[in-house]
């Protein structure tokens, strides 16, 4: 039979100490009245010394206790005993639920700080209890170093040894037939481990993913059953799993009344299609691409057993979120101007998720009014059809054009959802633009019309880490547009543009980052094709420390840019993080050039030095550059501020 004792006042060694008595009849034995007496705790009085003489004065010495319980103290704390155990989750788990740490600013009497010292000792002794120190014990001890200083309080833990597993059962897993080696090895509780709440918790977790990885769509993992054997510090574990069937997909059902979405559309974003294995992680994918919509508030999607089958239908229930944006922005950029842009947009006015939205800009080199169509998930997941039909007028340093354009595309997309390998778009445009320039033989302005007719499309490859954030891999782009201009005849020519970009970790908290960009227009000359379709370099997104499309060969009247037919960049950055923040000194080189082909002797250069604050949704950059070598006419510095990095 068990006994507990409690013994107040004492130690744990004074409490063993009393336990060893050697019988009730000590109890009873007479007093000797010249034995010593115990100090009474917490009196602050010394008891007299009996051997000094009748009238000698009795030394007194410094008062170390809580004389008075009613005053308020402040205090520290320090926990002894657990210096051979290096668990930081363990120290961290006790300071965000201990009741000394959390009144640590308020000062408090001694009662209180007692209290509080108590429920700390069965806190961190619970602690240890479920990190496998079975037989921890924890004493607490409370002084006062200085006359009505702060106190010291301090738990004394004897943890004991840790105790460790001799035994794991599973039983019932062997239903899974050729899953059963897989499942076992899933749960991660193996003989030999110390018995810890943790990870037998962790243990079952990672089980039941694996589970529904596997087809099991409505396992049962009972709850665990540990027996501990103190004698031996072991214990054995027992843990039912019944997997309850191989399950596979079969119809989607949306339960609302007024549907958001059609079942045959929500099966065209879902991963999954009749007949196929069960999976969970398919049913979590579904959930979070149809929030990714922005036309849904709320997802429910389940799995529900059909009865007398191994089918499982999905049940989708959706909140609807508001479908109607207003947004506005207003800027400056050197080159840019000043700009206004305001939009409205309805995300669902052409079911299913056709976005509607019309825009409007008005500022210093830009004037434009325009519509778009955006349908997300058209036809499949991740596929979109875009449209767009926009009047313009933009007056550049490079020209001056008043353009009618239209255009339509399908491209295939990448997302935080799910960062895709290969992306690719394909469309058409068509405009209709009147442009001013400089004719470099007359040395006049003059007024062209174009017509022009274009097939632009891209493929790409991403083998980065990461959408907005890349610190390790490469990314390739290819864009091709084979073009047809009207202006006294017809005539064609080709746009070739070839990206990459390179991320590569030096340490922890240091990526070197490059990137090169090529271009070239073949088919036609310079002057022969409309201004706005030639080449620019120069900005934020381009080469830093110049203004906006201000690299490349000038007109001999206004200096201005006349764009080109290729393009060489290039990009070399180190990317230094410190926690929340970075900075990013970099080095840009660039140039425009009339010929078919880069001569890359001609490069201009720019150099310097970038901001990150990194937030949940990506990284803000803000850029300073000045460019090397600087020409009359060029700033002196250029800032540059977005969300994202330059590449």
């Amino acid at each position: 039979m068990a006994v507990a004792a409690f013994f107040l006042g004492q130690s744990r060694a004074d409490a063993q100490d009393a336990g060893r008595a050697t019988g009730f009849d000590e109890l009873n034995a007479p007093l000797d009245p010249s034995a010593p007496l115990d100090p009474l705790p917490g009196l602050g009085v010394d008891w007299p010394n009996m051997d000094e003489q009748p009238g000698e004065a009795i030394a007194q010495t410094p008062d170390t206790s809580v004389a008075d319980a009613a005053t308020e103290h402040g205090y520290t704390v320090r926990i002894e005993g657990l210096e051979g155990i290096s668990s930081a989750t363990l120290m961290n788990q006790f300071r965000s639920l201990s009741t000394l740490e959390g009144g640590r600013k308020e000062r408090a009497n001694a009662a209180q700080i007692d209290r509080r010292a108590r429920e700390d000792a069965d806190l961190l002794a619970e602690l240890l209890r479920a990190d496998g120190y079975y037989d921890a014990a924890v004493d607490t001890r409370v002084e006062s170093p200085k006359p009505g200083g702060d106190l010291v309080v301090t738990l004394q833990a004897e943890p004991g040894p840790v105790y460790h597993f001799t035994d794991v059962q599973l039983p019932g897993i062997e239903a899974a037939g050729p899953d059963e080696t897989a499942l076992r090895n899933a749960f991660s509780v193996k003989p030999e481990d110390p018995v810890t709440a943790a990870g037998v918790i962790a243990g079952q977790a990672t089980l039941q993913v694996e589970l529904g990885k596997r087809g099991y769509a409505f396992p049962d993992v009972g709850k665990p059953d540990i027996t501990v054997d103190h004698a031996t510090h072991t214990a054995t574990l027992v843990l039912p799993v019944n997997p309850n069937g191989l399950r596979e997909f079969g119809r989607i059902i949306v339960e609302d009344k007024n549907p958001l979405f059609s079942a045959r559309h929500i099966q065209s974003i879902a991963r999954f299609h009749a007949g196929e294995r069960y999976a969970a992680a398919l049913i979590e994918d579904l959930r979070r691409a149809l929030i990714a919509t922005g036309l849904v508030a709320s997802a429910d999607v389940l799995p529900v057993a059909r009865a007398g089958t191994k089918i499982v239908d999905v049940s989708v229930r959706l909140g609807r979120a508001p479908v109607h944006t207003i947004a506005g922005s207003a800027g400056y950029g050197t080159g840019e101007g000043a700009q206004i842009e305001l939009s409205w947009q309805h995300r669902n006015l052409i079911k299913p998720e056709g976005a509607v939205t019309f825009r409007g800009i008005i500022g210093t080199r830009e004037q434009l009014l325009g519509a778009a169509l955006r349908q997300n998930n058209f036809r499949q997941r991740d596929q979109v059809l875009n449209a767009a039909v926009a009047v313009s007028h933009m007056n550049q340093p490079a020209f001056n054009a008043r353009t009618v354009q239209f255009g339509a595309n399908i491209e295939r997309q990448t997302n935080i959802i799910w960062q895709k390998k290969w992306t690719w778009s394909a469309g058409v445009e068509l405009l209709a633009t009147d442009e001013q320039d400089v004719d470099v033989a007359s040395g006049t302005t003059r007024s062209r019309t174009f017509l022009i007719g274009a097939l632009p499309g891209t493929l790409s490859y991403d083998g980065s880490n990461d959408l907005l954030d890349p610190t390790r891999g490469f990314r390739l782009a290819a864009r091709v547009s084979p073009e047809l201009s009207l202006h006294k005849g017809v005539f064609g020519y080709t746009r070739v543009q070839f990206d990459g970009s390179f991320y590569q970790p030096v340490t922890d908290k240091v990526v070197i980052a490059a990137r090169a960009r090529l271009g070239t227009i073949v088919g036609a000359g310079r002057d022969r094709i409309a201004p706005s379709r030639r080449f620019y370099a120069g900005g934020g997104g381009s080469v830093r420390g110049y203004g906006y499309q201000d690299l490349g060969p000038r007109d001999p009247i206004f200096k201005d840019p006349m764009g080109g037919r290729s393009l060489a960049e290039f990009a070399l950055e180190a990317r230094v993080r410190f926690g929340n923040f970075g900075i990013v000194p970099f080095v840009d080189a660039g140039n425009i050039y009339t010929s078919p082909l880069p001569h890359l002797a001609a490069l201009r250069f720019g150099a310097g030095l970038g901001v990150r604050y990194f937030t949940n949704f990506g990284p803000i950059r803000v850029d300073v550059g000045t460019p090397i070598g600087r020409r009359p006419g060029e700033p002196r510095i250029a800032v540059y501020v977005s969300l994202g990095q330059a590449f």
